[in-house]
């Protein structure tokens, strides 16, 4: 196993990155150079697991390249264990990686995909032999069916469940996952995503998680990392980030449904259109932020500070029994998470009822929380 760090990585492209369709690259505006990883700074415990999150071209699939090995043209330092491993390949780093795309051989059946590690190697048959039974017995039941047929006839869950297999039968000190579930549907992300998290529990093997998918974070990362623009803006577990997110772009990107911001409040204590009763400081232009769970909805006229709005948008969870309810109100849109399932249409006038407290502030030019109310 491994403690994987990362001190002031810095990855710049002074041409588009590798990947992606020619017709996508022929196409693409870049003026170049660009910073892919800019001073990324993250430790990763030694068996725990890391996930990414952040918009697309932040960065996310760089830094696992830059940890993998797969680019080694940045500055800074990777470590695993303390040691710098710059000057190892990606082949002797002892990881596991599984991508989007499940790079399975096609024309191996599943066994000698799991095979061609020890092939390579020039390992004795006997150790393959076992290891390929170590890990059928570990991925549990059908996967011995799986190893006898060539990956173009199995299901995307199951080629998913062959890649995965095949990144475990190395024994890895790390595992890398570059979304690994955006190509399969719901009920078999959710199948996958169990199976995934039942292995890194039961071998505790440090692992870094790339995903646009936060509830994937949020179930599978010990903590998790949010990026942009090449840097990471805060790490921490999914709870302490909504409790206190470092910067407005936190607040704005976590969730399903993020914080609402609502517009600049002027330092000369001029409060716009926000009610003049909110406590809020105003000795510096803010941006105030309130989660959709922290307001509250109603049809009539109701006690206490509160927005007068239109609803232009419903949406049911009906898992919940709750509906998110998006309005518009003078201070700039809403949401709001009505538990109380009102009978509501788009387009009818409702009331928002604000909290006293439960606010966060965020200074208008840093974006940094500054505080919140009590």
């Amino acid at each position: 196993m491994a403690e994987i760090q990362l001190v002031n990585v810095r990855r710049r492209f002074t041409a588009p990155p590798s990947g992606g369709s020619p017709f996508a690259r022929a196409n693409q505006s870049f003026t170049g150079p660009v910073a892919a990883l800019d001073g990324v700074t993250l430790t990763i415990p030694n068996g725990k697991t890391c996930a990414v999150i952040g918009p697309s071209g932040c960065g996310k699939s760089t830094l696992l390249r830059v940890i993998a090995g797969l680019d080694a043209d940045y500055e800074g330092d990777v470590r695993y264990t303390g040691e710098d491993v710059r000057h190892l390949a990606p082949g002797d780093r002892n990881i596991g990686m599984v991508f989007q795309n499940y790079a399975l051989y096609p024309h191996f059946h599943g066994e000698n995909n799991l095979r061609f590690f020890f092939r390579v190697r020039k390992a004795p048959d006997a150790e393959a032999e076992e290891r390929i039974r170590i890990t059928a017995e570990i991925m549990g039941v059908g996967f011995n069916e799986l190893l006898q047929h060539k990956p173009g006839i199995l299901s995307g869950g199951q080629q998913q469940r062959l890649a995965i297999g095949r990144a475990l039968v190395r024994s890895p000190q790390l595992f890398l996952f570059d979304e690994p579930l955006s190509n399969l549907d719901a009920k078999l992300r959710t199948q996958t995503r169990i199976e995934i998290k039942r292995l890194l529990n039961r071998f505790a093997i440090t692992a870094v998680y790339v995903t646009h998918d936060q509830e994937e974070a949020m179930a599978l990362g010990d903590q998790i990392a949010v990026m942009r623009a090449g840097r990471i803006e805060q790490v921490g577990n999914y709870a302490d980030l909504r409790a206190a997110p470092a910067n407005a772009f936190v607040a704005g990107f976590l969730g399903r449904f993020p914080m609402n911001l609502l517009e600049r409040v002027d330092a000369s204590g001029a409060l716009r259109t926000l009610p003049a009763t909110l406590p809020i400081p105003r000795d510096r232009p803010l941006i105030v932020g309130v989660w959709p769970e922290d307001l509250a909805l109603n049809t009539g006229s109701s006690p206490g500070v509160h927005l007068a709005g239109i609803v232009d948008h419903l949406e049911v969870d009906y898992s919940r029994r709750i509906q998110y309810v998006r309005v518009r109100t003078d201070a700039g849109p809403l949401t709001v998470a009505d538990a109380a399932n009102l009978r509501l249409a788009e387009g009818e006038r409702v009331t928002v009822e604000l909290p006293g407290n439960r606010l966060f502030f965020f200074d208008a030019e840093s974006e940094e929380c500054v505080g919140r109310s009590a």
